[in-house]
């Protein structure tokens, strides 16, 4: 073990995020203040985020843009025997770092939150639950549920794929290979930005449909050009 003060590190990957950054670090600093590692690693942002987050977090790293690059950029520098990957519009529940290490420490390798979904959209109650049951039953984690895993077997799998989508769903494949997830059912609350802009039905359909495309073999660079997916994470 490194050391008692970083068991856990937090990375964020973030890419003009300025409006919502400095609530999302301000909600880390009581784990923070408990010795947790705020990593928060920025794709190139053009507006104000580095400057927001540098004085919340340990380090801000700059990296090429894309959520697994960026991810591996963060866990490359992190010191703690355990990471979690955070998105900046996602809030942990209380405790969620001794939740975490009670997980790992009962013999887990890796894990996540079940979660829930603010906003004010019928339906988002129900698109939750179907991601947390949908999860239980296939061992597949997503980026908004909060992904935890040992730092040693993150190495191990290789990290991150750098693909412009998925890449959770490759790295919970991978990491299933060495067991199956604990899946913690304290909720950490995800923003329903995406099926507010783009409709529930529709935001729903996308998505299957590009998980099934992907799942039979479509190019992840060719699907997020034709969905314009990294535009709209």
């Amino acid at each position: 073990m490194h050391s008692a003060e970083h068991r856990l590190s937090i990375i964020m990957p973030v890419l003009n995020e300025s409006a919502g950054v400095a609530d999302a670090l301000q909600a880390l600093q009581p784990l923070r203040a408990e010795g947790v590692q705020i990593i928060v690693v920025d794709g190139g942002s053009t507006d104000e985020t580095v400057t927001l987050a540098a004085p919340l977090a340990d380090l801000v790293v700059q990296s090429g843009a894309g959520r697994g690059r960026q991810m591996n950029a963060g866990a490359n520098q992190a010191t703690g025997d355990a990471l979690l990957f955070l998105h900046a519009d996602t809030r942990l529940p209380a405790q969620a770092d001794q939740l975490i290490l009670d997980a790992l420490g009962k013999g887990a390798e890796w894990g996540r939150f079940d979660v829930s979904i603010a906003g004010s959209l019928r339906g988002l109650g129900m698109v939750a639950a179907m991601m947390n049951w949908r999860s239980r039953l296939t061992g597949i984690a997503t980026g908004d549920q909060g992904i935890f895993v040992r730092r040693d077997l993150f190495w191990q799998i290789g990290g991150f794929p750098v693909i412009p989508l998925m890449e959770d769903i490759v790295l919970s494949a991978s990491l299933r290979k060495h067991g199956w997830p604990a899946c913690l059912m304290q909720h950490v609350t995800t923003s329903g930005r995406r099926w507010e802009k783009h409709g529930l039905w529709r935001t729903i359909f996308k998505m299957w449909q590009l998980r099934l495309r992907f799942y039979f073999g479509a190019d992840p660079e060719r699907l997020a050009r034709e969905y314009g997916y990294a535009a709209s994470r």
